[in-house]
């Protein structure tokens, strides 16, 4: 299990997709399922609420602004979503076409209801034959 938040896979080569590829390669996963929930904190994510929450903890706004004139894009970093199952498909995109995971892997989608515990199946990864 490889938890973030947003059950996002923003980057092909961040650290949730090397724990992905390592599960499959290292550990033998033979499938790969990306849960995303209802009524998840990251859809209701704002930048600039988050970096006002930030320099209220202390952290000088300077180093913010060091940060962004380095390279760091909030905006992007920092993105919510208005759609899990939308969200949830960009994810197992993500994982689907990395040129290093296997086609044989199947990569599913799915979205739970944390009130109801039920679990909709958004991306069925077994191809059609199946």
């Amino acid at each position: 299990i490889v938890k973030s938040a947003g059950a996002l896979v923003a980057h092909p080569f961040g650290s949730i997709m090397r724990s992905i590829l390592v599960a499959v390669y290292e550990l033998n996963a033979d499938e790969v399922c990306v849960i995303g929930h209802h009524d998840c904190g990251m859809s209701k994510l704002s930048c600039d609420s988050f970096l006002d929450k930030v320099v209220k903890r202390g952290i000088p706004k300077e180093r913010i602004e060091t940060l962004e004139y380095s390279g760091v894009d909030f905006e992007q970093w920092l993105k919510s979503f208005d759609s899990v199952e939308d969200s949830v498909r960009d994810s197992v995109s993500v994982i689907r076409n990395h040129p290093l995971m296997p086609e044989e892997v199947p990569v599913h989608g799915l979205v739970i209801d944390p009130e109801t515990g039920r679990l909709d199946l958004i991306v069925n990864g077994y191809p059609e034959e199946r």
